[in-house]
Formats: C-alpha cells, structure tokens, sequence
C-alpha cells in the first residue's frame, strides 16, 4: 500500500472514507447508479479528475498559474478524433492519434517553458492565455482537419463501440455494450494516471518543485536549477492532459473547439482545485466530484425545490432551476469561506487539531 501510495496517505479518517467511496462509487458506477446521464456524469468525473491533477501539478506543487492547460487538452482530444476520422476505426489510428498528440504538446509544453517561464508570474500567465486563444482560432479555422466550429465526430473499434455487446443476457441488471467497456478503460485508465502522479509529486523531484514554490529565490541558492525543474514539471502537467483529452475524446466519439479547448473548462479546473485543496493530489479527485455532480444534479434539485414551494412564488422562482448558475457560484463562495485550503486540507488540519 506505501508503494501504491507513495507514502502519500489520506491523513484523515474522514478523508479516506471519502477516497474509498467514490473509488467504489467509480467501479460499480454503471452497475449502481443506472441510465445514460449518470454513465455520463461518472465518466466526465474520471476525465476532469486526471485533468484538474494535472493541473494541480504546475498549480498547487509548482506555483507556476498557467491557462494554456486545456490547450494540451484539446490537443489530446483532436489527435484522437483526427487520427480515426482519417485512418478508420481501428486501435492503430488510436495508437497514431494518441502519440502524435503526445509529441506536440511535448513540443509545445518545450517551447512556452523555456521561452516564458523566466517571465515573472502574471506576465507568464497571460502569454500562456495568448497561446491558448490563438490555438482555439487555429481549431476553428483548420476545418479540413479539424472539422472547424462543427468539430469531428468519429467511429471507435468495435470493442468500443455502442453497438458491441458481448452477451446476450445482462450481468447484474445491465446489458454489457461497448460503451460500459469503454467507462472501464477510461475508469482504468484515470487510477493508473493518478497513481503516477501521487508517485511524481512524493518523489525527491516533486519535493524540490515544493520546495520552488515556496521560495524559488532558496530553491535556487542552494543549487537547484530552477528553469529546468519548472520546465519538467510544465512537460509532465501538459502529457497528462494530452492524455485526459484522449480520454474525453474516446467517451465522447466527438470534439470540437467548445467540447475541449474553451475557456470555461480552463475556469473549471481553476474552481475545482480551490474546492478540493491545492498542492494535494486527492483534492482533485474529491473536488471533481463535488463539482461535477453539483454542476449535473443542481439544476434537477433546484427543479424539485421549486414545484415543493409553489405555493411560495418568491421561492419558487428563487429556486427556478434557470439560476443553477447562481446558487453554483454560492455554492462556491461558501465553500471557500468556510473550506480555505479545501476540503482535503480542512479535513486534515481537523485531524491535526
């Protein structure tokens, strides 16, 4: 378990409660939790999980604010979407598709962090939110290989695909398809990522990336090379979210510029590593879910809520599923009020206490 671990544990009886359910809640999904939305709904949690990690590794253990993420995202998505449209539905396109988009963001992830990240904070954050928009135009416009604002959609191999279906009789209540086998992979998949990082950032490098976060000028005086460091780390973040695309893409059988590289995803990140806890791998996985779910379900209890009060009218229409967004962004300020470091680190520091 120390080995699967890193020695990173929960640190909080409450906590890890919370780890093991939703592991199982993510296993037994499709088996548990029936019908098409909440299929949906768990497999979007398992991709933004490795992505919101992703970025909590250049975010929370790096300090390095970059919003060019979901452009490695997208890069993911459309390799996998490029590749099959042209080559076919078959596990070589996918293999094509999925190394190509790993060479260009490893390129890309090269190219802004030796050329920007000398630039201070801020200065840096805007350059990667200039590349970032001028990828998306590029999306929209290359519409011979990217399909334009119409975006492509594709065929997977038949394993993947919904019409498989390897027995004839249902297994606890559900119909076996290819689209059960592909949460699988995905749910596969999104362990073995997070397992990687949790390996990466308890590592003696992802102690001196920590270490660059808290004070960079120290982290450098006593001899590390602080480029080289934060120019690995912006590497491994971009690869991990090459991958989380693909991940969307294969869910999906579709991308486009708004499915993956819109700036809305890039702020949802942002949230999610707030409301889980910065600089903590387990916070992306428990913040994903409380997002995620929130975001999917609040518009449906809002709608319940509303017919309960209708003999309220103030109420009903306060509760008017319409204003999700509002009560979504009070949601959000509450949790930070009352949830600082997030709620991984809450739940910590009341184990401490």
């Amino acid at each position: 378990m120390n080995r699967i671990l890193s020695g990173d544990y929960p640190r909080s009886r409450v906590l890890a409660v919370l780890l093991v359910a939703v592991f199982l809640g993510l296993a037994a999904a499709p088996f548990v939790f029936p019908g098409v939305k909440a299929l949906n709904v768990a497999a979007k949690v398992l991709v933004f999980v490795v992505l919101v990690a992703s970025f909590d590794l250049l975010l929370g253990y790096t300090g390095i604010v970059s919003f060019a993420h979901t452009m490695f995202f997208g890069i993911g998505a459309y390799g996998i979407a490029i590749a099959t449209s042209r080559m076919g539905a078959t596990w070589g396109a996918l293999a094509v598709g999925l190394g190509a988009a790993l060479a260009l963001s490893l390129l890309l992830a090269l190219a802004i962090g030796l050329f920007s990240l000398r630039v201070r904070a801020i200065f840096f954050a805007m350059i990667t939110l200039a590349v970032a928009a001028a990828f998306q135009t590029l999306a929209s416009q290359l519409s011979d290989w990217t399909g334009g604002e119409d975006g492509l959609t594709f065929k997977l191999p038949l394993l993947l695909s919904p019409s498989f279906e390897p027995f004839e009789d249902e297994v606890l209540g559900v119909l076996i398809d290819g689209r059960i086998v592909t949460y699988y992979l995905l749910f596969a998949v999104a362990v073995v990522l997070v397992l990687a990082l949790l390996r990466i950032v308890n590592s003696p490098f992802g102690r001196v990336l920590q270490a660059i976060r808290e004070n960079e000028f120290r982290a450098e005086a006593i001899g590390y090379r602080v480029v080289v460091y934060r120019t690995t780390s912006s590497v491994l973040s971009a690869l991990f979210a090459t991958l989380a695309g693909a991940m969307l893409a294969l869910w999906l059988r579709y991308n486009g510029p708004d499915t993956s590289l819109s700036f809305e995803i890039m702020m949802d990140c942002l949230l999610i590593v707030v409301i889980g806890g910065m600089g903590t791998i387990y916070g992306a996985v428990i913040g994903s879910v409380l997002f995620v779910v929130a975001q999917s379900y609040l518009q449906d209890l809002l709608r319940i809520g509303s017919e309960a009060a209708a003999g309220l009218p103030w109420l009903a229409a306060l509760l008017s599923p319409d204003r999700w967004l509002l009560w979504l962004g009070l949601l959000f300020v509450l949790s930070v009020y009352y949830f600082p470091t997030g709620v991984v680190g809450r739940l910590r520091s009341l184990r401490i206490r």
